[in-house]
């Protein structure tokens, strides 16, 4: 180093150097650096281990990175500053909520898991069946009955409510089902040959029959349940209707005939005459609600009845108890046996022949001689000689029990007797399994009533073969909470192909047509499972015919879903979202406690949605956050879901309301027009009631909209004698595809140009939808009107007649036409039924006159000390009925409600001589104006309905004139 080109701090004092000499130095010296470190690079990999990756914090310290310590998945956030409050931990332990029983791990069974999994792609050995039925008719128990028969482990006699498929708390101790719970059972018939049985167990409670209608979809048949003490009832006779119109295929099963013997203490004889009359009664129901020629007939002696006792583990049809003669007495013909053991036919003893006349007075009928009165017998014999006559009797009939057996109390013991006389329940496994289709025979008939596609498409071909290895089409119906409520499991049908763990499918939600395909996502499924109330059996595939629960599809479906292969490149459809039986009506309105809480609030609204097929939950534009439910119990049940299980806050309840809907008595008193804002376009209305029975028909898709013009010109003009004309220019049915308004084009061509009216018709359309939807006179549903176009005015430039132009003047002359109809406010009416003793009635007749019910009938129930009392009463004055009910009667007064039909409210709406009080009750003919007022109040709509909002000037002008004023001042 030249010592004269630096100084003593070592800082350069020589002359300048070059600029591009510097550069070409300091380019010389990088490239030398980067060879070195490559170099270095290269050695540290041949020679030392890897260094633990840091992550360089903006503070410039270092630590080791979360992928290091936690694994590769696991995402690193570097703040600043700590922005998490000091009460929320780091990471949050998994939540375990108790709102269901544990899960259990695979239980012992009589056989293998394996063979129950390969049963499942033999097709034809499968029935998917419902049990359903009245509130406690023994569904529940009945099932407790099958799982001990498969399940050695519930074997215990002592247990005495094992209720096994009411998984949730609350169903436990109401001891009463919420859910229908699917379970799926190997059982073995009469000849001993097993089949794979899908049993879904339904609430019988009236407000959770929409749970029965989501187990229903996934089914081919229904077991009927009905007491034989407390014969036919208000659910029973809905389920049944409801199943027929379904079209399932329907058995009975008449439970808790120990009642008979133990309870009413009826003679054989008179329990027959019980028995006979409930097959007579569900038959004439079955006739009645069938259009078929040749509807459903149910009889013991086909086979399609059978008789039980839930509680004593007793289950036989007739050949089931034929074949019990068989075991003890060897040469019976089983068949012809079984078919002379019911009806009036009699046993000659001299003769040892079947007659149809009594040999002598005192003869019994065989159902009596050979099956009644041996059961009588036997539960005499347990219940009344237990220590002195039973062991003899038991001996005679081959049945050995153990002196522990012996000391058992009298229940368990009589179910022990009884299981080991009858044996297992091969009677009803035969009778399912003769009257209900498997699902490839039932395919043709299911598919053409759930799938809204063609029958030309491959899949369709698909579908109705049940073909496992064809494309993919699974239909979902429920969906079931995981244990921390932060995901739903999906159960399903498979119809077609085989679903695999891990496979990518499409998922179509209700809302998916070929026009919008906005409800369409691509999901993965996870991992598949054979539901089994208690614990679950994971499968790696599920081929046609079969239930399944599948793991991570959850996120884009709300009620039903139709899930397909991401091969299908066809034109998709989707199955038919649910009908239901019923209507939610009951309204309530929720809001957290803390404000701040209502993110938490909504994500469990959308849950609890999820969760229950009828609910709906929606936002009114006042704010209010609205959930719409059957009934009571209903709500109840869920609020304590939204609180303790999916949002986990305090949350405020408004007071019950219900639902009301808008309607017409009269035709309009003057043709109503409206002008679009740019005066280039004007239509006119008048509005009409609907013929009676006509808006339910719509509702019940006895006529549609999609219907050709022919066929729906034939329906209007056989049934409700239109002119065939206005027949076929009906031109929508609203709101939507069902609802229970009808708009028609009434106008001629002579004065209209048609070309130019049919061009803005989807735009009139929409518009009579948006009217129909929200009412004007407090934005509830319209219902029961005929709307019809007289007259309209188009203009020629399809710039000045758009949508914008054309939907609001529509839902404009709509209401000016609805209000000049003699508006009038609906409200629901409940169909109640109490069971109550004879000195009880009087007292439920003073209960429902306090709340404007009125008694339609009231009957003696045969073969029992109850009156039935059949009554309607007002949705809104229900709410307490019936906890005022057993306050009068001492509690011995039982009721159910179910919504029935809408009523006109007494009284105008808009006149506006009445003064609502505050806290006064009103007389009857003020009420439609106090429910719309105060509907209109909760809403955060104007106190009352202005009418100059929905008129133009040239209309009230119109109404000046013809001076109507003095019924519709202005305000």
């Amino acid at each position: 180093m030249d010592t004269d080109l630096y100084d003593e701090f070592g800082n350069y004092v020589g002359p300048e150097l070059d600029s591009e000499e510097e550069d070409d130095d300091e380019q010389e010296q990088y490239a030398d650096d980067e060879e070195q470190q490559e170099y270095d690079d290269e050695q540290m990999e041949e020679n030392e281990p890897q260094p633990m990756p840091i992550v360089l914090h903006e503070d410039k310290s270092y630590y080791p990175s979360a992928q290091q310590v936690y694994g590769p998945e696991v995402e690193t956030i570097v703040q600043e500053e700590d922005a998490q409050p000091l009460e929320v931990p780091l990471i949050e332990p998994v939540k375990k909520k108790k709102f269901q029983l544990k899960e259990q791990d695979l239980p012992d069974t009589v056989y293998e898991m394996e063979y129950l999994a390969d049963m499942m792609d033999n097709t034809v050995l499968i029935r998917n069946v419902a049990l359903i039925g009245h509130l406690h008719h023994g569904k529940t128990t009945f099932v407790d009955c099958l799982i001990r028969q498969t399940h050695p482990g519930y074997q215990d006699y002592e247990e005495k409510n094992l209720r096994y498929t009411d998984t949730l708390f609350t169903e436990q101790e109401r001891g009463t089902s919420i859910k229908s719970i699917p379970v799926t059972l190997l059982l073995p018939d009469i000849k001993q040959k097993n089949y794979l049985i899908n049993v879904f167990d339904t609430p019988g409670h009236v407000n959770f029959s929409d749970e029965v209608t989501a187990a229903m979809r996934l089914c081919d048949g229904v077991i009927l349940f009905v007491d034989a003490a407390e014969g036919v009832m208000l659910n029973t006779e809905r389920l049944l209707k409801h199943a027929v119109q379904e079209r399932m295929q329907i058995t009975l099963c008449i439970n808790k005939i120990d009642r008979l013997i133990l309870e009413l203490k009826l003679p054989p004889q008179d329990a027959y005459y019980k028995l006979r009359h409930i097959v007579e009664e569900i038959n004439g129901l079955l006739t009645l609600y069938s259009n078929e020629e040749n509807p459903i007939i149910l009889s013991p002696v086909l086979g399609n009845v059978c008789f039980a006792s839930s509680q004593y583990a007793v289950c036989f049809t007739l050949k089931s108890f034929a074949n019990v003669y068989k075991q003890y007495y060897g040469d019976v013909n089983v068949e012809e046996f079984a078919k002379r053991l019911w009806g009036d036919i009699y046993f000659n003893s001299k003769t040892r022949k079947f007659t149809k006349k009594a040999p002598h007075n005192s003869a019994q009928r065989s159902f009596v001689e050979f099956i009644l009165e041996p059961l009588y017998k036997i539960f005499a014999q347990v219940v009344g000689d237990v220590d002195t006559t039973l062991p003899d009797v038991l001996d005679e009939l081959g049945i050995r029990l153990n002196k522990l057996e012996l000391k058992l109390n009298i229940r368990p013991l009589l179910r022990l007797v009884c299981n080991k006389f009858l044996g297992d329940f091969s009677g009803f496994v035969s009778m399912c399994v003769e009257h209900i289709n498997s699902p490839v025979d039932n395919a043709k008939l299911k598919v053409d009533h759930i799938y809204t596609g063609p029958n030309t498409s491959r899949h369709y071909e698909d579908m109705i073969k049940c073909d496992q290895d064809g494309k993919l089409m699974v239909h979902s119906s429920k969906m079931y909470p995981t244990e921390d409520c932060t995901f739903f499991q999906v159960l399903a049908r498979v119809m077609s192909g085989t679903l695999h763990a891990g496979q990518d499918v499409r998922i179509l939600g209700e809302n998916y047509t070929l026009q919008d395909e906005e409800d369409s996502r691509v999901l993965t499924v996870g991992r598949l499972w054979i539901y089994e109330a208690r614990y679950k059996i994971e499968l790696n595939r599920v081929p046609a015919g079969n239930w399944v629960l599948i793991e991570g599809i959850d996120q884009s479906i709300v009620k039903t879903a139709t899930i397909t292969d991401l091969t299908i490149h066809q034109e998709l459809y989707i199955f038919r979202p649910l009908k239901f039986n019923t209507q939610s009506i009951i309204k309530i309105a929720v809001e957290p406690v803390n404000p701040s809480e209502l993110p938490k609030m909504l994500d469990g609204l959308r849950k609890v949605n999820k969760s229950y097929p009828l609910l709906t939950t929606r936002v009114e534009e006042s704010g209010e956050h609205i959930i719409l439910g059957t009934g009571e119990l209903y709500l109840d049940c869920v609020m304590h879901d939204l609180r303790k299980m999916y949002s986990e806050i305090d949350i405020k309840v408004a007071d019950p309301v219900v639902a009301f809907c808008e309607t017409v008595v009269e035709t309009s008193s003057l043709k109503c027009f409206a002008e679009t804002p740019n005066k280039k376009n004007k239509l006119t209305m008048i509005a009409e009631p609907l013929e009676k029975g006509l808006a339910e028909d719509i509702e019940n898709e006895n006529v549609q909209i999609t219907w050709n013009k022919k066929k729906l010109g034939e329906f209007f003009q056989t049934k409700y004698d239109w002119d065939l004309l206005a027949a076929r220019s009906i031109w929508a049915f609203g709101p939507d595809v069902t609802g229970p308004n009808i708009l028609v084009d009434d106008t001629l061509p002579s004065e209209v140009d048609k070309g130019l009216l049919n061009s803005v018709k989807d735009s009139i359309v929409q518009g009579f939808q948006w009217g129909t939807r929200e009412g004007p006179l407090c934005e509830e549903p319209i219902r029961n009107s005929k709307f019809k176009i007289l007259d309209a005015v188009i203009a020629q430039e399809p710039l000045h007649r758009g949508g914008g132009q054309i939907i609001p003047t529509a839902r404009r002359v709509v209401y000016s036409a609805f209000l000049m109809a003699t508006p009038r406010l609906m409200e629901p009416y409940l169909f109640v039924e109490v069971q109550a003793p004879a000195d009880c009635v009087s007292a439920v007749y003073t209960v429902l006159a306090k709340r404007r019910g009125h008694v339609t009938q009231d009957a003696p129930v045969p073969g029992s000390p109850l009156y039935t009392i059949k009554a309607f009463i007002p949705a809104i004055d229900s709410f307490g009925f019936e906890t005022d009910l057993r306050t009068h009667t001492q509690g011995q007064a039982f009721c159910l409600s179910v919504f029935h039909h809408w009523q006109i409210v007494p009284g105008d709406p808009l006149d506006k001589s009445i003064v609502i009080r505050p806290l006064e009750p009103q007389p009857a003919t003020h009420l439609a104006r106090e429910f719309m007022i105060k509907t209109r109040r909760r809403k955060g709509l104007s106190q009352d309905v202005s009418i100059n909002k929905f008129f133009d000037d040239p209309m009230l002008l119109e109404l000046a004139r013809q001076d109507v004023m003095h019924n519709y001042p202005l305000l």
